[in-house]
């Protein structure tokens, strides 16, 4: 999977590039946000399809930063982006409903994101413009530290990666700060496909196997940040 989105990061950033040979002026962009994620569903290859968890998270921050290449109406970019929320609680569900009581926790999921985004400017009136987006690259994520609040032997806390595919659309509103500056604010719908863990510390379930693939799924956030565009 790492190799797949490695090749198709390296096929994105050569089109931009080759994009950008003909006329467009280049940018470079920053943003900063809020970000809150949806519940998230565990399952594992121990537990039936009817057996799994969802996990709640707090709202968190999230920081992206971009360089691209603005053809007037359209724009395209490559964007390195990071986010992060802190694990909240879990609750384990049977059949669609709630098993046992909710368990409070402790930790954080984190991800550094590579995608490669288009947009589509809107000119509403001689200052303000609206922007439609979409964008798809890789997420390489990373939950750190996870465990119950009740356990509090360090060595219940638990670590783990895996590298997903991503993608995003979004909208929002610019308008000039100076001649090459702009601020926007806008509205994001990030998701990852469904991705697998080797969770092989067997957090999400304490009767599995000694080995088992945990699979996440579902995982998808609302964000909204605000940023600068400058023109070089």
């Amino acid at each position: 999977m790492k190799k797949v989105l490695s090749l198709i990061m390296v096929f994105m950033v050569a089109v931009m590039f080759n994009v950008t040979g003909y006329s467009a002026e280049k940018y470079v962009s920053g943003n900063i946000g809020i970000t809150w994620f949806d519940n998230a569903v565990m399952s594992d290859t121990w537990t039936t399809e009817y057996n799994n968890f969802t996990v709640d998270f707090d709202s968190g921050i999230t920081f992206a930063g971009a360089y691209g290449a603005d053809y007037g109406d359209y724009r395209a970019e490559v964007e390195l982006g990071y986010q992060k929320n802190d694990i909240a609680s879990s609750v384990e569900f049977y059949d669609g409903d709630p098993n046992y009581e909710e368990y409070e926790m402790a930790g954080d999921m984190s991800m550094i994101t590579i995608m490669g985004n288009a947009y589509y400017d809107i000119s509403l009136s001689e200052n303000v413009d609206l922007f439609l987006t979409a964008g798809a690259g890789a997420a390489f994520v990373s939950f750190s530290d996870v465990g119950y609040v009740d356990d509090i032997d360090n060595d219940y806390q638990y670590n783990f990666e895996a590298t997903a595919f991503a993608y995003q659309i979004g909208a929002g509103l610019s308008m000039p700060l100076a001649d090459n500056i702009m601020i926007d604010a806008r509205y994001r719908y990030f998701a990852l496909a469904d991705f697998t863990i080797d969770d092989t510390a067997n957090f999400w379930d304490d009767y599995a196997s000694s080995e088992h693939i945990t699979h996440a799924e579902d995982i998808s956030s609302h964000s909204m940040l605000v940023g600068l565009r400058v023109t070089l």
